[in-house]
C-alpha cells in the first residue's frame, strides 16, 4: 500500500490517521468534502479509499458502481460513526464495502484495505458521468 485517500470532515481524525500512515511509509491525501475527494481520484492513483458514511451523497449501491468506475479495483473502507445504527453498517457491507466503526485502530483500518487491486484508468466519458452523479 502506497497512498491512501481519506474523505472525512473530522479534521482531527484525518490528521491522526494521516500521521500514523506516514509513520508506516504510506502517503495520505485528505478531503473534507466528498466531491473534492472524488476529484482527487482522477488526479492521483491511490491504494485505498477511506470515506465517512455521513459524507456519502448516494446509496451504497451507487457508490460502489461509481467508485469502481473512477478507481477500478481500489478497496474502499467506510468509516461509520459510533452513533449510527448497525443497519447503516450492514447497508455498506452488503454492497461489498469494508466497514470500521469508531473508535478504530489505524492498523485495523489498513488491514481492511490490504487486498490486491487491479489497475486501470476510467475512460473520460465514464469518469465525467460518475462525477456528475457523485457531485450533484
Amino acid at each position: 500500500m502506497t497512498r491512501v485517500l481519506m474523505i472525512e470532515e473530522n479534521h482531527a481524525l484525518t490528521e491522526s490517521v494521516g500521521l500514523q500512515c506516514l509513520e508506516q511509509g504510506i502517503a495520505t491525501r485528505m478531503a473534507a468534502a466528498f466531491c473534492d475527494g472524488v476529484r482527487q481520484l482522477l488526479e492521483t492513483p491511490v491504494s485505498l479509499i477511506i470515506v465517512s458514511s455521513s459524507l456519502v451523497p448516494v446509496s451504497p449501491r451507487e457508490l460502489a458502481k461509481h467508485l469502481d468506475t473512477l478507481a477500478p479495483g481500489v478497496p474502499v473502507v467506510v468509516h461509520v460513526d459510533a452513533a449510527q445504527t448497525v443497519d447503516e453498517q450492514v447497508r455498506f457491507e452488503l454492497e461489498g464495502f469494508r466497514v470500521v466503526r469508531e473508535p478504530f485502530d489505524v492498523h485495523e483500518l489498513l488491514a481492511k484495505g490490504e487486498t490486491p487491486a487491479r489497475r486501470g484508468a476510467p475512460s473520460p466519458a465514464a469518469a465525467a458521468a460518475a462525477l456528475e452523479v457523485l457531485c450533484r
